[in-house]
């Protein structure tokens, strides 16, 4: 065979395989293979019990900028970051589209939360990581740190929401979408402040979530294929 048409038919291969699948391999290396380096990157770290370089600085610039206004903001999205929050609505979520009978989403959403539950639960166990003790937390917690459950749960909760609703022809995806982009960082950042994680616990949580959540979601989401049109 002619170089050029080998050239041109590994082409076209390609193209057929990214217009068939272009999205799930977009979705598989933003949401699987990058957070898979990072918590592996950060995990390392935690194993060989190195100083995560940006770990103390954060803490302290969080400690500086403490005040009671302050307080009340980041020990509320901490109260609702897990058990006050996003555990109710991750059994809410479920419950909801068994209702609907959906049930393919359903079980990724039931696969998803409690999964990564169930992993946060395993690796802190595995990595025995002591909470930060730069000061005294107004909120003290006696559990490993890496990875935060809180960022964990929160990131997973939103990544499965989002999944379910890209799939509903729906305006309230944008909200729930927008809602969040806030509750997710805002619950990472109440952990910092209140001094009971490391920054890089909130980092490889949300790379576990992310890589535990859209990994579910491409496992569970078997499409039947359109049939192809005859001649």
């Amino acid at each position: 065979m002619p170089e050029a048409g080998w050239r041109r038919e590994a082409a076209d291969a390609v193209a057929a395989l990214a217009r068939r699948y272009g999205w799930k391999l977009v979705l598989l290396f933003v949401g699987v293979l990058l957070p898979m380096w990072a918590f592996m990157e950060l995990a390392d770290e935690v194993h060989e019990a190195e100083a995560i370089p940006f770990d103390e600085p954060l803490l302290l610039f969080a400690r500086e900028m403490a005040s009671d206004g302050f307080d009340g903001v980041f020990l509320f999205f901490s109260r609702i970051g897990y058990a006050h929050g996003v555990v109710p609505l991750d059994i809410a979520l479920v419950l909801v589209l068994l209702g609907l009978r959906r049930w393919r989403h359903a079980v990724f959403a039931a696969a998803a939360t409690g999964g990564s539950a169930l992993l946060n639960i395993a690796t802190k166990q595995l990595f025995a990581r002591d909470r930060p003790g730069l000061w005294e937390s107004i909120a003290p917690e006696t559990s490993y740190s890496f990875p935060s459950g809180h960022a964990m749960g929160s990131m997973t909760l939103a990544l499965a929401l989002v999944l379910v609703l890209l799939a509903w022809p729906t305006r309230a995806r944008w909200w729930v979408l927008a809602a969040m982009a806030v509750f997710v960082p805002m619950v990472g950042l109440s952990r910092v402040y209140l001094g009971v994680h490391y920054p890089s616990d909130i980092l490889a949580g949300w790379s576990a979530a992310a890589l535990w959540t859209v990994g579910t979601y491409l496992l569970v989401d078997r499409r039947p294929r359109a049939p192809r049109a005859t001649d």
